[in-house]
């Protein structure tokens, strides 16, 4: 079960609600892979970041396969943020887990999220208007959108241009942490398509 606040309605599964940079990120309240509820508004006064993840997506596994992922979420959390990642595959498409799954996968890949919150029905997805895996969201401690869009700078699943690409997640936390603007605060997401129902 999941609850979403001020969800504006829409047409199919459009995930054409993106969200504006300074806007108001959606609150939500979701299970996690242990069946605990996990609601944004828990987490006031600190910074999150959403993932949306699929462990079955080329893309996602360039990220987790070459430990890119798990230091970048490492990394986000020494720096005091919460991090979220959320699976919105529909049962029965590529990247849908079940509780028991979600957690066997989460050992397998040595993730350092604070928890993996199961989506379903997409309506976290669609509300944030996730378009790929992974597509990442950083919110501030007030609640606001700070940056959204691609993990980083190559669009490919070549794992040996992590290397090469400039990790947007980290440059924002870089930016955050000396006081200054984030100069990259929205980029176009890669990956594969979020897997709605």
């Amino acid at each position: 079960m999941v609850a979403i606040a001020g969800l504006t309605a829409f047409s199919g599964k459009s995930t054409s609600n993106e969200i504006k940079i300074g806007s108001k990120a959606p609150a939500f309240t979701a299970k996690d892979s242990n069946g605990k509820e996990r609601s944004l508004g828990d987490y006031k006064g600190k910074y999150v970041v959403l993932e949306w993840l699929n462990h079955g997506c080329p893309y996602v596994r360039k990220h987790y396969d070459s430990g890119n992922m798990q230091r970048t979420q490492a990394d986000a959390k020494k720096k005091g943020a919460v991090w979220l990642s959320i699976v919105s595959s529909a049962e029965g498409k590529q990247g849908y887990m079940t509780p028991a799954e979600t957690n066997a996968a989460i050992k397998k890949n040595k993730s350092n999220a604070d928890a993996v919150l199961l989506d379903a029905d997409g309506k976290i997805g669609l509300a944030y208007g996730a378009k790929t895996t992974p597509h990442m969201f950083i919110i501030d401690p007030k609640g606001t959108v700070v940056y959204q869009g691609a993990i980083d700078s190559i669009r490919s699943t070549d794992t040996d241009d992590i290397i090469k690409a400039e990790n947007y997640v980290l440059a924002a936390f870089r930016e955050i942490k000396s006081g200054s603007t984030i100069k990259t605060a929205a980029t176009e997401p890669y990956g594969c398509g979020v897997k709605y129902q």
